[in-house]
């Protein structure tokens, strides 16, 4: 998204394309994008990144439904079967290919049950242009509406070491219905990365500008926590980033940590926490300097918050 859609600053095209390549001949198999992410501009660039790979090298995991005008204002969600269908078709167009791996909607989209929207890209599935149903930012009663619709792969969630709301129910039941977690916002968008500082001036169109966990004494508060993780990297050899990213890599198996690198500098950073072992000590040590209700603020703003169906109890 960061490559595309200008939320976290601006990107290089060029930069973008030879990070995504990196990526790739790094060992990365999986790149995530959503359909709305400049409105069609992330997936051609995606597409022009994977010019000439070989098709079975990469996963590719694609949002839908959110709705924008050509001004960039907020419409709204759309998950009807036919808006399915039809974004559905606009992003093989745009990404040159036959068929997605993980296609899901980015959000529930409250006048669409959830048997609906799953219905349909059940029907995809069957008929070959989509390999596998994820879901994103869902609580529990709708995973299980959705795994009894189709089988369900996976659940795009944030989860960070200071972002561990999933970890009361919704990560018990993706588990026991077989639901693997992708996560996302491991750095809490540069957060916790270790490279944000409290002085540093965002655009009015950054997403952070309006991010509670940003904003004055909040942003104080949660990088008094940062550098507490700093120590800690430190003494393992390791940056920031690559001790968070290693936490969420070490929640299990089954949960898959998302990095938005838009540089091929802070993407050899990321990578380099695969590398990065924490044992059971470091792990209390980390919870312990960062304990789960520690960050200040929440995830999103107040109206975005309330809309989120995970955050519903």
């Amino acid at each position: 998204m960061g490559m595309s859609a200008g939320v976290y600053g601006a990107a290089d095209r060029a930069e973008s394309i030879a990070t995504i390549r990196a990526a790739l001949d790094g060992g990365i198999d999986l790149l995530d994008t959503g359909d709305f992410y400049a409105m069609g501009h992330n997936e051609l660039l995606i597409a022009q990144a994977l010019r000439g790979r070989p098709r079975e090298d990469y996963l590719l995991s694609v949002k839908f439904g959110a709705q924008r005008g050509p001004d960039g204002a907020w419409l709204g969600y759309d998950a009807s079967p036919p808006a399915v269908k039809t974004a559905l078709a606009h992003s093989l167009t745009r990404l040159g290919v036959d068929y997605i791996d993980v296609y899901r909607p980015a959000r529930l989209d409250p006048k669409v049950p959830i048997e609906e929207t799953v219905g349909a890209i059940k029907e995809m599935v069957q008929a070959g242009y989509v390999r596998y149903i994820g879901l994103s930012e869902v609580g529990v009663e709708t995973i299980r509406r959705a795994a009894a619709t189709h089988p369900i792969c996976d659940l795009q969630i944030e989860y960070a070491l200071i972002s561990r709301g999933v970890e009361a129910e919704i990560l018990p039941v993706c588990r026991e219905l077989g639901i693997a977690i992708t996560a996302y916002g491991v750095l809490s968008r540069g957060l916790i990365s270790g490279h944000f500082s409290a002085d540093r001036e965002l655009a009015a169109n950054d997403f952070r500008s309006r991010a509670p966990r940003f904003a004055g004494e909040n942003l104080e508060h949660n990088l008094a926590l940062v550098e507490k993780l700093r120590v800690l990297a430190q003494a393992k050899g390791a940056t920031v980033a690559q001790v968070a990213i290693a936490w969420v890599m070490a929640r299990g198996d089954d949960v898959v940590a998302l990095v938005g690198a838009r540089t091929r500098e802070r993407l050899q950073e990321a990578l380099g926490a695969e590398e990065l072992q924490l044992d059971a000590e470091d792990l209390r040590a980390l919870e312990h300097a960062v304990p789960p209700d520690a960050a200040v603020g929440e995830r999103y703003p107040e109206p975005q918050m309330a809309s989120l169906d995970s955050e519903r109890g």
